[in-house]
């Protein structure tokens, strides 16, 4: 494990799955079909990749009237409804406390980062085709864990330069995979670290 200050890169963790799969069940359970699919995205979804401790989750919903049974949903597991942060089409959640969601057993979670994303929007498919690309791309898994260690080595302080850092690399998978050049000038402003 490297501790950089606020920057924790682990090497990958089948535990992050098994986790990922023990909250899809809650969710599966609480929100039934108001979702498309549940999904691991980012780092910690891809087998062999270096990544910070933190499974992201995107719950996949078909339109805007379901979000909103999904956000009461999740409100009622204990989330607090961030917004959508100005990234349009998916709404974010925040835990309180170690122990949401609220189970009977009133269990301790791992950290976690919970979106709701309307079907088809360029974040979403941006999280999905990443992940994808680099699942059947095992050369740039070691490439991308790299550049993930180079950065957080020099910017130990500091998480706009580390995503900054990283955006290229993102950039020229997302054009690969057949997001327009548009898409991905539309996700580079909205996940600039604010």
């Amino acid at each position: 494990m490297e501790r950089k200050s606020g920057i924790t890169l682990e090497e990958y963790n089948p535990a992050w799955h098994i986790t990922f799969e023990q909250l899809k069940s809650v969710y599966q359970e609480c929100l039934q079909d108001l979702v498309v699919s549940i999904e691991h995205v980012g780092s910690t979804s891809v087998v062999g990749l270096a990544a910070k401790p933190i499974i992201d989750i995107d719950l996949v919903v078909e339109s805007k009237e379901t979000m909103n049974k999904v956000i009461e949903k999740l409100i009622h597991l204990g989330y607090r409804h961030q917004g959508d942060l100005g990234i349009t089409g998916r709404e974010s959640f925040k835990r309180l406390s170690d122990t949401i969601p609220l189970v009977a057993d009133r269990r301790t979670w791992p950290s976690h980062h919970l979106y709701a994303c309307l079907q088809g929007n360029t974040g979403l498919r941006n999280h999905l085709q990443f992940r994808d690309y680099l699942r059947q791309h095992p050369e740039k898994i070691s490439e991308y864990a790299k550049l993930k260690r180079e950065l957080a080595t020099l910017y130990p302080f500091d998480m706009d330069q580390y995503v900054a850092g990283k955006t290229g690399f993102i950039t020229e998978i997302l054009k690969q995979t057949g997001i327009t050049q548009t898409e991905i000038d539309q996700i580079v402003e909205q996940n600039k670290v604010k």
